[in-house]
This record gives C-alpha cells, sequence and structure tokens, in this order.
C-alpha cells in the first residue's frame, strides 16, 4: 500500500487522493493571449525528475503541492499552497474586466 502525506489529514492511502496536474505558474488571465491560457491550461513540460504538482485529498476536498520525483514516484514532501501563494486569484473580477 503506497501512503501519501496529507498536510491537512496526515498520512492515507494514495487511493483517496485525486492527481491534479503539475503546478507552473499561472498567466494573467486579463493580459494574456488565447494561445497562452491554452499553453497553460493543456500543455504539460512532462519532465523526468523532481516536479511539483497539484494534488487534492478527496474526501475532505483539500488541494495541496506535492515535490515527487517522476522516474522513482518517489513524493519527497507536501506541503500547504500558503508556502507559495500570499493571495487568492478572484476569478470572477478578472471574468469581469474581460467582459467589460
Amino acid at each position: 500500500m503506497k501512503i501519501m502525506i496529507c498536510p491537512l489529514n496526515g498520512p492515507r492511502n494514495i487511493s483517496e487522493f485525486t492527481y491534479g496536474g503539475e503546478f507552473k505558474p499561472m498567466p494573467d488571465p486579463v493580459n494574456c493571449s488565447d494561445a497562452e491560457w491554452a499553453d497553460y491550461v493543456f500543455n504539460t513540460d512532462n519532465l523526468a525528475g523532481v516536479v511539483r504538482e497539484w494534488w487534492m485529498h478527496t474526501p475532505s476536498s483539500y488541494w495541496f503541492l506535492a515535490e515527487r520525483h517522476t522516474v522513482s514516484d518517489e513524493i519527497l514532501r507536501t506541503f500547504d499552497p500558503k508556502e507559495l501563494f500570499s493571495t487568492r486569484v478572484e476569478f470572477s473580477a478578472a471574468t469581469k474586466e474581460i467582459a467589460g
């Protein structure tokens, strides 16, 4: 049984988690082109080595980040997104600016 450590709920069976994709900086939703947004949403680097990824503990709907080695599949660490983010992006405000 593979165990992942959820920063909120502690050690859990890997079957309780949902993969959310690789972590990458989000372009400014107001000022980026459609091509830049599509690249952000649909394309991945798919690197061999240590990558940061979004994961969700499905029973609690808690999203967090993990550093995982893609060759060995070893989870090196998990951490709360607050380590990287100080504010939330409010998409409703960005959508209103785009709609004009």
